[in-house]
């Protein structure tokens, strides 16, 4: 699973891509396919970084949903076995 610190390394690759898409812009003797090329390749690292936040977001809602879950079923139970005991003691 990728780090924080993996996401910060993504970020740093669309920083520099960027700083390059600029440079390209304002040299004044436009390539456009380099430019078209760098847009790409800034779109690519773009998703990557997508994906990897919305990984890290779903591993850490799964732990808070188990979290969740355990808490609320071992309070049924605790509720339960409550029940079990007064319904045992009135009989």
């Amino acid at each position: 699973m990728a780090s924080l610190k993996d996401t910060e390394q993504l970020t740093g690759k669309l920083e520099d891509l960027v700083g390059q898409l600029r440079s390209e812009l304002s040299n004044g003797n436009v390539d456009f396919q380099k430019v078209v090329s760098l847009a790409d390749e800034l779109s690519e690292q773009a998703d990557g970084v997508a994906e990897t936040f919305n990984s890290l977001n779903d591993t850490l809602m799964q732990g808070l949903d188990k979290v969740k879950g355990g808490r609320s079923r071992s309070s049924n139970r605790d509720s339960d076995a409550k029940s079990e005991s007064k319904a045992a003691t009135r009989s």
